[in-house]
């Protein structure tokens, strides 16, 4: 149960990031206080989430860049122009390739994200 709350946790937190930056040129986006604020709140959410998930369900997810998502975390935090950096890349790079991949591994193995026992603890 725990897999499958933090992986719609990162799926909402992506869908909500692309909604607010659809059409948005890098420049727009970093001018733009409140869909700046908010879609760098919401890629945190991401990072967060995913930096707490399981090892073994990130060695499951092995597409997913996991240590993409550690590195723009730690650039988030850093602050100043690695902050805008690693927003970008989130926005445009990381986050639909998370969400796709996610997409791929629910067609795939749909137990990651039932919310069961089973899918809890790793059994089948």
């Amino acid at each position: 149960m725990l897999n499958a709350s933090m992986l719609s946790i990162i799926e909402e937190a992506g869908t909500a990031v692309l909604i607010l930056t659809e059409g948005l040129e890098e420049a727009e986006l970093l001018g733009s206080r409140l869909t700046r604020a908010e879609a760098s709140r919401q890629v945190g959410i991401v990072a967060e989430t995913a930096a707490n998930l399981p090892e073994q369900t990130r060695a499951v997810l092995a597409e997913v860049d996991w240590n993409g998502w550690e590195s723009v975390a730690r650039r988030l935090d850093a602050g100043g122009g690695a902050a805008d950096e690693a927003l970008w890349f989130a926005v445009r790079s990381l986050v639909p390739a998370v969400l796709m991949w996610l997409r791929v591994y629910r067609q795939n193995q749909p137990e990651l994200f039932a919310y069961t026992t089973a899918a809890a603890s790793g059994e089948s």
